[in-house]
């Protein structure tokens, strides 16, 4: 039986929110300038808030997109990686509904950098698929995702982009006399699941706070058919008499519960302000019907800043995140191996205005991490890793040319903990170099064209250099390599943008070549000399290869009623045709084999007709065959899936309800991640309806 919840929440928020809207519900108008206010298409003008300047999309030299308002509310999954699949270069881990992490242009693990507000997540996500990041999508105001290198900013950990969480627990606006809020709640048939959530803030001279809890539950969920694959089927025969599993996805069941308070002082030259957050979830392994996961995160956060401080000063603000992670892994109800990471993140930004033509902004950053891991999977010794790193960037603009660079520098240590399993301490040090040159031509208000150049390097991680142990979530022997030296990279990206017309949207390729790639590789298999191992355990050892990728990505709109302008009125009816695509081909530059998990092209388009305060969305989803592997690794199958949604919004005064209802997979397809390290053993979800309710105010 799984432990307990810390804490829990009463999931009739729904029903409260439904008897709280139905008052004056007879007095319900409609008002089409809010009713758009969240339109399904994506602008072009919004503000990439992780971006160096805060600048909107179509002024980006790097590929980005946002995910917020009703389209976020409509994409939200129980895993970050599922709510961003759809984005053009994204796709999923998929590990089950618990567990999955975005993978950017076929990078994935600790190349992607996964943010709250601008900081580190701080938890034990990127060393294995079947961890779960440590915190909830439904409370998010928007998640922005920048594709390719990001690693001025953010370090070698952004190598392949960014995701950043945005959730404003603190609040930096003054908020005097002012009471605001949402709530919300959902169902789902697939796995029997529900979730609800609330948020409400509010100030009073210059005080401001910020409260926010959610609770969610989903049951084993269902699929279209068996659970293994006809290959996966005849590789691995069950014993005679044992019926194949099938319909349920056993052990996939979740539970998670978190509750967050921030408080604020805002002033017309600044603000400060911390939240302090409590994050629990309890979740099953669909790789291992034995085994559950209980989840445990404290975390603080500190955020501030001083609005022209001094001359030529824009701004100076300043982070601080604190983290107390804790993970048990359950074996038949018997603790087997702990995972902990304790840690902090310090941020430091200093803007300023145009000097001498320039720009830009200039920032300091200093992170820790002590991870811990004890028991039957302990793989990894317990390690401590610091940085400690200096950053700018700098842009130029000329009429309707703008030239951005900027530099990085980082200073990298990490060091093993000596333990009776792994021997005596040792450690590595890394000094980082990363720059990037991009142009920006915007020659009038409808079109714009990025070029960027990056060269970003990346330290190898605690798990590349320290790992030698069984890892039983991916059936592997892991085996790290002390010797591993810095992974290079040089990165072409070009982005066309079209921000206004009968079509908007952007395309853009990319390529970018590796050296000292550090990967995960096939070396033979593992002999059970002391009865620990699982029998005929591969093993995977880290080691460098030269590597390159070539890519191309799609978004755009087709508006079939009305052209979007430079300055757009609101208007009663809506008709859209929206198309999305991304390919990568990823492979060692050498032997020109394919590195593993590279996500197969993907297509998707959707109808999206707005009248009043009506809406739909016919979405059809495709993924092509993949049989471009690595060794050792099997192809997948195309799939097609198709979506629906239907939302309705009522507006009374400062109070918004939205109702909405998902038609999911209606065509009960068989599909299957290629990115999964399940994917042999665990398809997507089959047929099923979500259906929602939130309310602001």
């Amino acid at each position: 039986m799984n432990p307990p919840a810390r804490f829990s929440f009463c999931p009739l928020l729904l029903l409260a929110l439904v008897l709280a809207t139905s008052t004056g519900m007879a007095q319900q108008r409609h008002d089409p300038a809010h009713a758009h206010d969240d339109e399904e298409v994506v602008s072009l003008d919004e503000i990439v808030i992780s971006a160096p300047l805060d600048r909107p999309l179509y002024q980006q030299a790097q590929a980005a997109s946002i995910l917020g308002g009703q389209n976020l509310n409509l994409a939200i999954e129980p895993t970050l990686g599922q709510t961003l699949a759809r984005m053009p270069g994204v796709s999923s881990s998929f590990f089950g509904p618990a567990s999955s992490r975005p993978i950017i242009r076929g990078l994935d693990g600790d190349r992607v950098r996964i943010l709250q507000n601008g900081m580190n997540t701080m938890d034990a996500s990127a060393t294995s698929p079947d961890h779960a990041l440590s915190f909830e999508p439904s409370n998010l105001k928007s998640v922005e995702v920048v594709r390719g290198p990001a690693t001025l900013l953010y370090g070698s950990n952004a190598i392949g982009g960014v995701v950043n969480a945005i959730d404003g627990r603190i609040v930096d606006e003054k908020l005097d006399g002012t009471i605001r809020g949402s709530m919300g709640g959902r169902f789902s048939s697939v796995d029997q699941g529900y979730q609800s959530n609330f948020m409400l803030e509010g100030g009073w001279k210059g005080l401001a706070f910020h409260l926010e809890a959610f609770t969610r539950a989903a049951e084993d969920f269902r699929v279209p058919g068996n659970l293994r694959t006809v290959g996966e089927q005849e590789r691995n025969p069950l014993p005679a008499g044992t019926p194949e599993p099938n319909k349920i996805a056993t052990n996939s069941n979740l539970r998670a519960e978190g509750v967050s308070g921030g408080l604020s002082y805002v002033w017309d030259d600044g603000f400060i302000g911390f939240s302090w957050t409590e994050f629990h979830t309890n979740y099953g392994s669909p790789a291992e019907p034995s085994v559950f996961i209980d989840m445990n995160q404290t975390r603080l956060d500190v955020r501030g800043a001083f609005y022209k401080p001094l001359p030529k000063i824009k701004e100076i603000s300043y982070r601080f995140a604190w983290s107390d992670y804790e993970h048990v892994e359950f074996e038949d109800g018997m603790d087997n191996t702990v995972f902990k990471n304790d840690g902090y993140d310090f941020r430091l930004e200093v803007k300023h205005e145009k000097v001498a033509g320039m720009e830009g902004v200039v920032g300091f950053q200093s992170e820790r991490s002590d991870f811990f891991v004890a028991g039957a999977e302990a793989f990894i010794p317990p390690t401590v890793t610091e940085s400690n790193s200096l950053f700018f960037f700098e842009d130029i603009t000329r009429g309707p040319l703008s030239f951005q660079f900027g530099g990085r520098y980082d200073h990298i240590e990490t060091r093993s903990r000596s333990n009776d399993i792994f021997g005596d301490a040792r450690g590595r040090q890394f000094d980082n170099l990363s720059g990037s040159v991009g142009f920006v031509y915007t020659p009038n208000e409808e079109y714009s064209a990025a070029f960027t150049i990056t060269y970003a390097e990346r330290a190898p991680t605690y798990q590349e250099l320290f790992a030698n142990g069984n890892h039983v979530a991916t059936n592997t022997f892991e085996v790290g390599d002390f010797g591993l030296g810095v992974e290079n990279s040089v990165s072409f990206d070009l982005n066309l943008r079209k921000r206004t017309g009968w079509v908007t949207g952007s395309v853009g390729g990319y390529y970018s070549r590796y050296s000292g790639f550090i990967g995960l590789f096939p070396a033979g298999f593992m002999v059970d000399t002391d009865d620990d191992l699982i029998p005929d355990t591969p093993q995977f050892n880290y080691r460098a290869v030269d590597a390159e990728f070539l890519g191309a990505e799609l978004e755009t709109t087709l508006h079939l009623l009305h052209p979007v302008t430079a300055d757009p009125k609101p208007t009663d009816t809506n008709l859209h045709l929206e198309f999305k695509a991304d390919a990568v081909r990823a492979r060692d530059a050498t032997t020109g084999t394919s590195l593993p998990r590279v996500p197969p092209f993907h297509l998707s388009s959707a109808l999206i007709w707005e009248r009043g305060p009506f809406g739909a969305r016919l979405e059809g989803i495709y993924a092509a065959p993949q049989d471009r592997v690595a060794a050792n690794e099997f192809g997948t199958d195309s799939y097609f899936l198709v979506n629906l949604a239907l939302s309705y919004r009522l507006v009374q005064g400062p109070r918004t309800v939205d109702f909405y209802v998902k038609g999911m997979n209606l065509t009960n397809e068989d599909a299957r991640e290629h990115t999964s390290i399940l994917k042999e053993r665990l398809p997507l979800p089959g047929r099923g309806i979500v259906a929602g309710v939130k309310m602001t105010f």
